[in-house]
């Protein structure tokens, strides 16, 4: 028996690396503590410009190289020169203006491509897709061309100007419009529209009435998505200007190549900045609390 006992403590005992495993403990350990100070520098990169911007608007110094002192001076006096607030209101009409326009209408194509035929649904998404994989520098020549030939017909010879630069804005704001919609009719029953035409609306009133109440987060999430598209554009904004008519971007780009820029435009900077940023944490908040409620509900 004793015999027995030491032949099988004679046995080698197997060890998990001779099948091949292999402790990376320690290394998580590095890999996660790496991965943490790469996405932080990352982050830190990515808005370092901003914080920069930021600190300039309270320099009291026209001097980016030097610091004089704190002040408010050019958050109250930014609209003082005149060639800086026409850009900045030329900016916001033609942004709020293409926006709305894009959205009604953009609303509007993608609820006629979801209920069209599977064929034609390809089609149109195959068009929609054009304006989105085209470089701005692309779009924005073809469109200034187009505009050119308009311009040959009999009072239209000073068509550039507010009106190109518009049309050129809902051009590109309107795929992103309807790329937006879809995904929330897709998650509409499929018979809603039908019922509502079966009560007695009509397709206009269901339209209005049912499709685009399911539906508003989409056509808001569109909205936000194509005002930031159209109010930071510079290259298409560009080629379809003239007429002395600027926006925002196209002052900006000249006015480096001149004297530089002044604070008061770091002052516009950071306050588009942090109010886009108060803008999408009250929503992100109240979309997050209505779902909450929701889901009490349910």
């Amino acid at each position: 028996m004793e015999n027995n006992v030491q032949n099988l403590n004679d046995v080698p005992v197997a060890k998990l690396s001779d099948y091949g495993y292999r402790d990376y403990h320690v290394l998580a350990k590095i890999w996660k503590v790496v991965s943490t100070i790469l996405v932080v520098v990352i982050i830190f990169m990515i808005y370092l410009s901003i914080l920069i911007i930021a600190l300039q608007s309270f320099n009291s110094s026209s001097d980016v190289l030097s610091f004089n002192k704190f002040t408010t001076y050019w958050y109250t006096h930014m609209f003082d020169e005149p060639s800086f607030a026409t850009p900045v209101r030329n900016t916001f009409i033609i942004s709020v203006a293409a926006t709305l326009i894009s959205t009604l209408v953009g609303t509007l194509v993608a609820v006629g491509i979801h209920y069209s035929t599977k064929r034609f649904h390809q089609k149109i998404m195959l068009l929609n897709n054009i304006p989105l994989l085209n470089a701005d520098i692309v779009t924005g020549i073809s469109i200034m061309l187009i505009f050119s030939l308009v311009m040959k017909i009999p009072g239209l010879e000073y068509i550039f100007g507010f009106p190109t630069m518009l049309v050129a804005h809902m051009y590109f704001c309107l795929p992103y419009v309807i790329l937006n919609v879809l995904p929330k009719l897709k998650e509409l029953d499929s018979n809603m529209m039908d019922a509502a035409l079966d009560l007695g609306l009509k397709p206009i009133r269901a339209l209005i009435k049912v499709i685009v109440p399911s539906i508003v987060s989409g056509i808001l999430a569109g909205l936000i998505f194509a005002f930031t598209m159209s109010f930071d554009d510079f290259v298409i904004s560009y080629y379809t200007t003239g007429n002395g008519f600027n926006n925002l971007s196209i002052w900006v780009y000249s006015s480096i190549g001149r004297k530089g820029l002044r604070p008061y435009v770091h002052s516009f900077s950071t306050l588009v900045t942090f109010g886009s940023m108060v803008i999408l944490l009250a929503i992100n908040f109240f979309m997050g609390k209505k779902g909450v409620k929701n889901g009490k509900k349910h």
